[in-house]
């Protein structure tokens, strides 16, 4: 297997979270998915929609289930249990709130792009009650027992949009390569956020170590998906979230975090410690989802190969002293009034 030269590891600053919302409950019912997109549905006996048809077969490949023949992530039911993962991952470093900055509590509106398995749209669903709560991806995996104002759309962010009504709050979270032209993704964004609505984005970082380990098999592995996401068309990392690339957009970048998170329980800091323990199991699962498909589309590696990096690196990251930390990023913009 031919190996690339490593990459030095980025740097990141730390920062902390101030989003609220009151803890509220709300009936349970399946969720219909936007009648739009004209997809096949059938009647469920409690009146709702479910999905049905050929268009949620998942792409197999490498004993992997994708959405497509072009994402590079997974979305069999490994990947939905690491996104599940992920998920309160983001609640323990956010202090048991949804989102970096205050969701308006009179919001109408709230969309999630790139919802994934559904959690962060069903939890602000049930803490915004009044609201209606849209979430789409380019697969569905129709959760069942949801609050009956969240809707669940089958929907490239990347061509047009064509909500005919505003939203108060936008949220994107764990994007990054998703998109091969993000200034477009945020014009459209800027297009359908109502005047002083907000724009929430998060995403991590390359995973690094404290005291950097020369030629690791985890710079081999960090280095050799940058380059395939390039060949691909699309860029890992967190350039998309860079204050210019917003503001040509036509935002007002109001302010934005970083936090080190610690992967695993070294840290001294007990607040830091859960958040690292779910961060470390996403981690190491994440390095087969993230580079499987990149590295044996785009660089021409055998799968087992792939396999093999993936189950060298989380041996390094698991040796003792080495000190694992990923970086979690949150910009917040603006639309400002006219």
């Amino acid at each position: 297997m031919a190996e690339p030269d490593p990459p030095g590891p980025p740097t990141s600053g730390a920062g902390e979270n101030n989003e609220g919302g009151d803890e509220q409950s709300a009936a349970a019912l399946q969720s219909p998915v936007s009648e739009r997109h004209s997809l096949e549905k059938s009647q469920s006996s409690t009146g709702s929609l479910s999905l049905s048809g050929s268009v949620f077969e998942q792409v197999q490949e490498n004993d992997r289930g994708y959405a497509n023949e072009s994402y590079f992530m997974p979305c069999d039911e490994k990947e939905q249990t690491r996104l599940a993962i992920v998920h309160q991952c983001f609640i323990s470093m956010l202090s048991g709130q949804l989102s970096f900055q205050n969701i308006p509590r009179n919001a109408k509106r709230i969309l999630d792009v790139g919802t994934g398995i559904g959690d962060w749209a069903i939890a602000v669903a049930e803490r915004f009650p009044t609201a209606e709560v849209t979430a789409t991806d380019i697969t569905c995996f129709q959760p069942t027992d949801v609050p009956p104002n969240v809707f669940f759309e089958i929907d490239d962010a990347q061509e047009e949009w064509t909500y005919t009504e505003p939203f108060d709050f936008i949220h994107l979270r764990g994007l990054s390569g998703a998109f091969s032209d993000w200034a477009a993704v945020y014009k459209e964004a800027h297009k359908h956020l109502q005047g002083n609505g907000i724009l929430e984005v998060a995403d991590f970082g390359n995973i690094t170590t404290v005291e950097p380990i020369a030629d690791s098999y985890l710079s081999i592995y960090n280095g050799a998906c940058l380059s395939a996401a390039e060949k691909s068309g699309v860029t890992l990392g967190l350039d998309h979230m860079k204050k210019a690339l917003l503001e040509s957009a036509g935002f007002s970048v109001a302010k934005g975090r970083t936090l080190d998170i610690p992967l695993g329980t070294w840290s001294d800091d007990p607040r830091k410690q859960l958040a690292g323990k779910m961060a470390l199991i996403a981690a190491l699962e994440g390095l087969e989802a993230t580079s499987l498909r990149l590295l044996t589309r785009h660089m021409a590696w055998k799968a087992e190969d792939v396999r093999d990096l993936c189950a060298k690196v989380q041996e390094e990251l698991m040796r003792p002293g080495v000190r694992p930390t990923v970086s979690c990023q949150f910009t917040v913009a603006r639309k400002l009034m006219v």
